[in-house]
């Protein structure tokens, strides 16, 4: 079973992954399939990642970013013909550097 630090490393994976094409742009995003594929993938690696997490990791960090990396993941996953690419997107633009920044500072001990 994976712990807790590796489930924080499936995250920080996942983020670079997503950012190696969203650094093409949403033009990139919305014109290329393989793209989209890539992000909808990995987006879902990271709620599986954080869904993962011990209930007592998420008493000691506690964040909003949590369940809404698990609520993307199951919407993904369970309701992909509902899937809006804008919502995709703002996730990427808005959220990704935040739980990228959430998770390496727990993994630094710089997060308390």
């Amino acid at each position: 079973m994976r712990d807790d630090r590796e489930r924080l490393e499936d995250i920080l994976e996942a983020a670079a992954a997503i950012e190696k094409y969203s650094s093409r742009g949403r033009q990139a995003f919305e014109q290329d399939e393989l793209i989209q594929s890539w992000i909808l993938r990995h987006l879902q690696i990271i709620g599986e990642a954080v869904r993962g997490l011990s209930p007592e990791f998420r008493q000691g960090y506690p964040d909003e970013i949590w369940a809404r990396a698990v609520g993307m993941r199951n919407i993904l996953v369970h309701q992909y013909f509902a899937i809006d690419p804008d919502a995709v997107w703002e996730a990427v633009r808005d959220s990704l550097a935040y739980i990228k920044a959430k998770s390496r500072g727990i993994l630094d001990g710089e997060d308390q």
